[in-house]
């Protein structure tokens, strides 16, 4: 699988993304919390949970990518599962309907939804909520999904990696 997640996430990607993302790049929802710690979180996630870790990076270079601000943006979710659906044939062409699907639902919904059913969509969210800490909030467990990133060990080790970017 390491080698399809390699394939997929392209500088050709990258670049799609990065054309028509809106916000400052490096503030608080840019490169370093979307592109990299919700990836690295993410991916230590899923060595526990079991999760799709090519959807889980997939994830991070979504789920923020179509803020139009720093602030409330309640549609941001929406709008970045459409443009992942946007460059679904050019780049994403060789995930499966079913991966396709819990991209699009993760990050639909990783903002307004409490959990889901699906392992990998409980590790997307929790990637990105365990990354709070970037702007002054420590992510009560009670609002995380896996039991993985319940454990305090999990969220001593994202708050460290928040911190220090």
């Amino acid at each position: 699988m390491q080698d399809t997640i390699a394939n997929m996430i392209t500088n050709d990607l990258i670049d799609d993304i990065r054309k028509q993302f809106l916000i400052n790049r490096n503030r608080a929802h840019g490169i370093r919390h979307y592109w990299a710690r919700v990836c690295d979180i993410g991916m230590k996630l899923a060595e526990y949970t079991g999760a799709n870790k090519q959807v889980v990076q997939l994830f991070s270079l979504f789920h923020d990518s179509r803020r139009y601000s720093e602030n409330l943006d309640p549609k941001h979710g929406p709008r970045g599962a459409e443009l992942a659906r946007q460059l679904r044939e050019m780049h994403l062409s060789s995930l499966s309907e079913e991966e396709f699907g819990l991209l699009h639902t993760a990050c639909s919904h990783h903002t307004n939804a409490s959990s889901h059913e699906e392992i990998t969509v409980q590790t997307c969210f929790d990637a990105d909520r365990l990354d709070l800490t970037r702007v002054g909030i420590i992510r009560d467990p009670k609002y995380l999904c896996t039991n993985v990133a319940k454990s305090p060990e999990m969220i001593s080790w994202a708050i460290k990696k928040s911190i220090n970017g």
